[in-house]
């Protein structure tokens, strides 16, 4: 499911994933992968992985996909939850301010 818009940047999960915590991003065909890494509950690191067979985000859009990740890391987090752990759907948080 999406979880996020940004700007034309699209955050989602696939059905069928696994650990760590992650969130796909999206824009005009390009896609990175997010891995979210939490310590004592504070967000601790974001590593930003390839997707095989697709081109990742160009370097603007990978930049302000980082700020958003980071600034909503408990939002994903919690959707994360919500989808894999609850077996509901998240609902979808359109952010229309620049951060």
């Amino acid at each position: 499911p999406k979880i996020i818009e940004y700007f034309g940047l699209m955050f989602y999960f696939y059905a069928n994933e696994h650990l760590p915590i992650h969130v796909h991003v999206s824009f005009a065909g390009y896609e990175s992968v997010f891995e979210l890494f939490f310590d004592d509950g504070q967000l601790s690191d974001v590593l930003v992985r390839r997707v095989a067979g697709l081109e990742p985000l160009p370097a603007k859009q990978q930049k302000e996909a980082q700020k958003v990740v980071e600034s909503q890391a408990d939002f994903i987090a919690e959707c994360w939850k919500e989808f894999f752990v609850l077996n509901k759907k998240p609902k979808v948080k359109k952010i229309t301010t620049k951060l």
